[in-house]
């Protein structure tokens, strides 16, 4: 406890509709935007092949 108050994380529940309905829109917004390409080699950038 920070300061006598209790912390409590909040986690989405991954396995519903409505949380991948929400993840399906964002990542289409992303796709869709003009720096798309900047976007994406950004991660490529962050990204490591991890061995099979």
């Amino acid at each position: 406890m920070a300061n006598g108050f209790p912390r409590q994380k909040w986690m989405a529940d991954v396995g519903t509709a409505e949380f991948e309905a929400e993840a399906h829109r964002q990542s289409a917004a992303v796709a869709d935007s003009e720096r798309a390409a900047d976007d994406q080699a950004f991660i490529d950038a962050l990204s490591v092949d991890m061995p099979a």
